[in-house]
């Protein structure tokens, strides 16, 4: 039994962790409208790649940005949200000076995480169940 159809690999686990993610500018600051949105998806894009994560899904509203991420979990949700942070605040306040003298930084430190299941319970605890009865 296949537990998920898109699952990937690094050579050493298999997996399909996908996580939804909030975060908003300092100060919850509507800083995000046009064109800074567009170019802040234009490098969520650029980063993810080089990161070897995907961007499911993305959304930018003018006071926080919503994700849908899918990333190895031996490199960790953590580190992913923290390089795209990092990355798109240091290119964005130097293409777009203004949001120097509004925002200290534009990211607060804070964000949310969820993770997001392929898998329902039920069919996971049949799946467990199916292969105990296998080994008998």
């Amino acid at each position: 039994m296949t537990l998920s159809r898109k699952a990937e690999s690094n050579h050493n686990i298999v997996f399909d962790c996908k996580y939804h993610v909030v975060f908003c500018p300092k100060y919850r600051k509507k800083v995000l409208k046009e064109p800074i949105d567009t170019r802040l998806k234009s490098l969520f894009l650029e980063k993810s790649k080089a990161l070897n994560t995907e961007i499911v899904e993305m959304e930018i509203m003018p006071d926080h940005v919503h994700l849908l991420i899918k990333c190895d979990p031996q490199f960790g949700i953590h580190k992913v949200v923290k390089h795209l942070k990092g990355y798109t605040s240091r290119v964005l306040r130097l293409e777009f000076s203004h949001l120097k003298s509004r925002l200290p930084s534009l990211w607060t430190n804070s964000y949310f995480v969820a993770t997001v299941g392929t898998v329902q319970r039920d069919v996971i605890k049949k799946y467990i169940e199916s292969q105990k009865e296998r080994g008998e």
